[in-house]
């Protein structure tokens, strides 16, 4: 089972962004990720934040109000609920905008999330944000851009299917050089003996 949360950050593609939604998601909203939902025809599981961005949510819905002044932001909120009731697999949507630091903050989410063994992925309208420390497998259309953006020092680094390949390669953190490769074909791989690798599937 997977959970799909929600997230208040901007979309203006909603038909795209339904796509990656199935029936048998279970979906959770992150305050205002709920008008996302409604947008998009969807009713959420539970609707859970500090309500400081959102209408009226009927009374059928579950909700869970939190306090503004809090430590957490409301998509955390919702990921720490997603793994209380046992999700093991993520997708995180409308999780990115105009904010840096919300947009920052949600990618690098995804790390907290690998450590603890959960598999997670972030979409927005041109990005697909996944992250390995070990292998990942991508499936996208020949021609894509793929970007490998080391969050730490990446030891090892090797792909396949990509225009320019790598063979153990050492990738340092705030260097560019994995930046605009592309998949050769519909398969690609790419894997790491150490390190933190994020893993992006760009459109322009």
């Amino acid at each position: 089972m997977r959970a799909v949360i929600i997230s208040g950050g901007k979309v203006t593609d909603y038909a795209y962004i339904k796509t990656h939604i199935s029936a048998t998601d279970t979906i959770i909203c992150a305050d205002n990720g709920y008008n996302h939902a409604v947008k998009m025809g969807l009713t959420p599981s539970i609707v859970l934040g500090d309500f400081d961005s959102i209408g009226d949510i009927p009374d059928d819905i579950p909700c869970l109000q939190y306090p503004t002044h809090k430590d957490l932001t409301d998509t955390e909120i919702a990921i720490e609920y997603a793994l209380s009731k046992g999700f093991r697999e993520l997708l995180l949507l409308a999780a990115t905008g105009n904010r840096v630091d919300h947009s920052l903050t949600n990618i690098l989410l995804l790390r907290s999330l690998l450590e603890q063994g959960i598999k997670a992925v972030l979409i927005d309208e041109y990005n697909i944000v996944m992250i390995t420390d070990s292998l990942l497998h991508l499936h996208e259309a020949p021609g894509s851009i793929v970007s490998l953006i080391p969050l730490t020092d990446c030891q090892g680094v090797t792909t396949n299917n990509l225009e320019y390949p790598l063979h153990d390669a050492h990738m340092r953190v705030g260097t560019g050089f994995g930046v605009s490769n592309t998949m050769l074909e519909d398969k690609a791989k790419v894997s790491l003996k150490e390190g933190v690798l994020l893993v992006i599937i760009a459109k322009d």
